[in-house]
């Protein structure tokens, strides 16, 4: 069989054959002119906007991570030191109270009677010194007459013998009274101390953290009332490695970070002369930086908090922000920013310090690295940016490089 276009087909097929041709014709065309355009448009796309960090060549040392938790250098149970059962309680858990505040309260009704009966009988004690004073005064006296009498005939020396043994007897009373009004003033005192230490008050400035008696309950002297906790003079502790203690003295500075994100500064106050034989480490006190002590408010007893311990002596380092560093199957790169324009640049890095690592060759001083945007870039592309000293978005001419750190 015979396939074809007939007379009226013809027409048909020839015009649809010459549509298609000119579809051909005209692709070529086409593809053009999109190529056109893209190019046009690539042209006039604006530069990428990223965040720069400039290298520096700083003071650092090594630091290795040690937990450590923060303690309060002034904490613990605040004791009763009279008897007798509680009358009220002032503070409730959580309340936080100066140095000197009432916290409570003893019933008071026993503990004044005993110190008046104490002071009764102090008076008591004085009456008697005071007649035994009389009596031996008169006897003293009469003494004295006898001995004017000694050259007359009327002097008996039985009689002054006797007067004297009873001077001899009052002054031993009078001792003895001393001595009984002595032991009444201590007694007296010591209800008088009763009687202050039935109102109980905060020893330092703190935050009360436990409640252990309300009132009605009983308690004898060195029970416990509360337990505080002076949130505003806190330190920290740290157990570090014996092998670890080289680069720590007194008065040398850390850094704390914590668990929020935030770091501290502190000051290395004692190294405790105490190593521990299962873990072969000594604790090692450090005194934050809070900048006040509404500020340490914020911390808690025990809270914990890494202490990075300096483990090599301070020497200067090329580095670069961390976030300026894209490792690659290759190795690690950064972009230079330079006259609006990023160099990819290979880099030899070092130890990391902190937020930034060392660098050994690839970069120096001055050079500005991309830190914000770097994952997209290619070499060459234009770019934007703040400067590092907070003025407005331009192109910064970078030093040029050296292939080498500083």
């Amino acid at each position: 069989m015979r396939y074809g276009c007939s007379s009226d087909l013809g027409t048909i097929c020839r015009a649809a054959a010459a549509a298609f041709g000119l579809m051909l014709g005209l692709a070529p065309v086409a593809a053009g002119g999109v190529a056109l355009a893209q190019a046009e448009t690539g042209k006039k796309a604006p530069p990428t906007r990223v965040a720069v960090d400039r290298v520096v060549k700083e003071p650092v040392f090594q630091t290795v991570p040690v937990i450590g938790r923060f303690v309060a250098r002034q904490s613990g149970d605040v004791a009763a030191l009279s008897r007798g059962p509680v009358g009220e309680i002032l503070v409730d858990v959580g309340d936080r109270v100066a140095q000197g505040q009432l916290i409570a309260r003893l019933v008071l009704d026993r503990i004044r009677a005993n110190r008046d009966l104490r002071s009764a009988e102090m008076q008591e004690k004085q009456a008697a010194l005071r007649t035994a004073e009389a009596q031996l005064n008169i006897a003293n006296d009469e003494l004295a007459r006898l001995d004017k009498l000694r050259m007359s005939a009327a002097f008996s020396k039985a009689r002054r013998t006797d007067k004297r043994n009873e001077v001899l007897k009052y002054r031993s009373e009078v001792a003895e009274a001393q001595a009984s009004v002595g032991q009444a003033e201590v007694n007296l005192e010591l209800a008088e101390i009763d009687l202050r230490n039935a109102e109980i008050r905060a020893p330092y400035d703190a935050v009360v953290s436990q409640r252990h008696v309300v009132a009605g309950n009983y308690v004898d002297v060195g029970d416990r009332i509360v337990t505080l906790i002076n949130d505003r003079e806190l330190e920290v502790e740290a157990s570090v490695p014996s092998d670890r203690l080289r680069g720590l003295k007194v008065g040398r500075t850390v850094t704390l970070n914590l668990d929020d994100g935030g770091a501290l500064k502190a000051v290395v106050r004692a190294i405790i002369p105490a190593e521990s034989v299962m873990t072969r480490t000594r604790p090692v006190r450090f005194v934050p930086d809070m900048d006040g002590g509404e500020a340490a408010a914020g911390f808690a007893k025990d809270q914990n908090v890494t202490v990075e311990i300096p483990i090599s002596d301070t020497r200067d380092v090329v580095t670069v922000h961390k976030d300026g560093v894209v490792s690659r199957a290759g190795g690690n790169h950064v972009f230079v920013v330079s006259d609006g324009t990023v160099e990819k640049r290979t880099v030899r890095l070092g130890p990391a310090f902190g937020k930034r690592f060392g660098v050994l060759s690839g970069l120096r001083p001055g050079d500005l690295v991309a830190i914000k945007g770097n994952e997209r870039l290619s070499p060459g592309q234009k770019v934007v940016h703040d400067d590092p000293d907070g003025s407005g978005p331009k192109p910064v001419k970078a030093p040029a490089p050296s292939g080498t750190a500083g």
